[in-house]
């Protein structure tokens, strides 16, 4: 038997939404507390607002109270529909906001836990969303929610299936909460096994059964300072090539500007103060500048839509933590120019340039080559390596804790974003070792985080299994299928008959006493 939720409210019951209380309205020293969408979870409440109103403003508004005991239904995603059972004591000290629909049964025989599972479970929910309306901003009405058939059984049955469902939702739920402590223990076990990495315990056995592979530092700064060479050379090389033809085409355009010589060559870099860089004695720390390349991207505006050439290019929303997702790529128009210069190769480093987040800064993903012509945007740095620093050495020190802190300590803030530059990744200090000991760190770590990767996602779908397990409970008992009927119990259209008759008699008496 289904009813729409009004028909099962007895007289002193309420149906209705919050009230429309503005930001004029709210003051942080109010009594009265505004709850929000956003404290409405799936069968629970999340009590996290913090909105409140004075007491007169209430009155005034004439608001609704909540009370101990209500149902809130959410009419807007995300969620559509989500249901829970209003938690808080307090005489006339709640209101809630217009796009959450309150539900107060009164004297009336239905069992509030009943209801609130009803409303969560798949069946309901699929209605629910059917009735959705809006472009942008999806919403049920009032009026349509209460057209929402509500399967009633007898009351007895009732709270059978509400102690039924909880059980087993109990039973869940040590699950869920057992693989959320596994997830944290492995979110600690990565950050441990790169911190060991970068402190040498993790090659500490390798180095002493290889000591033919170790170069002593002064011969990695010499090799270092070798590639810095190289490079500045290969650099100057290709800039007389292009002035020469420059040259040869008449000095058509922009003539090719000298590459900058490098700065002086330290072999240290300087380490914010209250960070520590503990590595081997046999390592160097020097600065990112002195191990590289490091330039920025494009610049999107209007005028790039005019130009022929296009090139796809990757963006801030294309680069994770270790990970890249290339689902979704742009193309900009571009110069033969900036294609040449910006175009991507397989190792390069991508650090996100900016983020509300601190936590988000820096974030950074090697480019793997699979789009050929790749480019990226100016708000992401690129960083490509020299021969003697490995690219996946260098991502996964920058994933590790101390390189979080170095990362962090460089960025700036401003009104809220953090934010990195090309000099500050060039100012950033990298561990060095002897490319042999960084093949084998780079060996272990993808081997055992890859097993972490394997373990993660054995607990992503376990969870995704426990929430399918948990919608099937609640399809079987709003199916009839999850307790047994009884036949001694009393039937439920005379619960419903004793509902509708309480409400047509406390209707005649308030008309008698208005006549009156």
């Amino acid at each position: 038997m289904g009813q729409g939720a009004p028909d099962l409210i007895a007289h002193d019951g309420i149906f209705t939404d919050g009230d429309w209380v503005e930001s004029k309205d709210q003051d942080p020293n109010g009594s009265v507390r505004l709850i929000q969408l956003a404290d409405i979870a799936d069968s629970h409440f999340v009590n996290k607002s913090s909105r409140f109103l004075t007491r007169e403003k209430a009155d005034e508004l004439n608001c609704t109270f909540l009370k101990k005991g209500d149902l809130l239904v959410a009419r807007m995603p995300d969620p559509l529909g989500r249901c829970c059972i209003f938690p808080l004591d307090g005489e006339e000290r709640f209101v809630t906001v217009v796009d959450v629909c309150a539900i107060r049964l009164g004297s009336a025989a239905i069992e509030p836990r009943y209801l609130m599972r009803a409303i969560n479970s798949p069946e309901v929910r699929g209605k629910i969303s059917a009735l959705q309306s809006g472009s942008t901003r999806k919403r049920i009405s009032r009026g349509n929610l209460a057209t929402v058939p509500i399967p009633i059984p007898p009351l007895n049955e009732q709270r059978r299936i509400v102690e039924k469902i909880e059980a087993m939702f109990d039973e869940i739920d040590k699950g869920v909460e057992s693989l959320q402590t596994a997830r944290t223990t492995l979110g600690l076990y990565r950050q441990s096994l790169l911190k060991s990495a970068f402190e040498g315990r993790l090659t500490a056995d390798w180095r002493a059964q290889n000591a033919d592979k170790l170069e002593a530092p002064e011969t990695l700064l010499a090799r270092i300072q070798a590639e810095r060479d190289a490079r500045y050379k290969a650099a100057l090389d290709a800039w007389q090539d292009a002035l020469a033809q420059w040259r040869a085409d008449g000095e058509k355009g922009k003539k090719p500007a000298k590459p900058k010589r490098p700065r002086d060559f330290i072999g240290s870099a300087k380490i914010p103060s209250g960070v520590t860089v503990p590595v081997p004695a046999e390592w160097l720390i020097p600065a990112m500048s002195d191990l590289g390349q490091t330039t920025g991207g494009l610049t999107k505006n209007q005028k790039r839509n005019a130009f022929p050439l296009k090139a796809k290019y990757l963006r801030v929303a294309n680069v994770y933590s270790n990970r890249l997702e290339l689902d979704e790529i742009m193309e900009i128009g571009v110069t033969e120019e900036e294609l040449l210069k910006t175009s991507l190769v397989t190792g390069d480093l991508l650090f996100v340039e900016g983020n509300g987040s601190i936590e988000q800064i820096g974030r950074v993903a090697i480019w793997d080559g699979s789009i050929p012509n790749m480019t990226h945007q100016n708000h992401l740095i690129r960083f490509s390596a020299d021969g003697i620093l490995s690219s996946r050495f260098a991502l996964y020190f920058m994933m590790s804790p101390v390189g979080r802190k170095l990362i962090e300590a460089q960025a700036s803030s401003t009104s809220g974003l953090h934010t990195l530059s090309i000099s500050k990744i060039e100012g950033l200090p990298v561990p060095v070792c002897s490319p042999h000991e960084q093949t084998e760190i780079v060996r272990i770590l993808d081997e055992k985080l890859e097993a972490a990767d394997a373990l993660d996602a054995e607990i992503d779908a376990a969870l995704t299994r426990a929430d399918a397990l948990r919608q099937s409970i609640l399809k079987k008992a709003f199916a009839g299928h999850l307790v047994p009927q009884n036949p001694n119990d009393e039937p439920a259209a005379n619960l419903l008959d004793r509902i509708k008759a309480d409400r047509a008699k406390a209707t005649t008496t308030k008309r008698r006493r208005v006549s009156a």
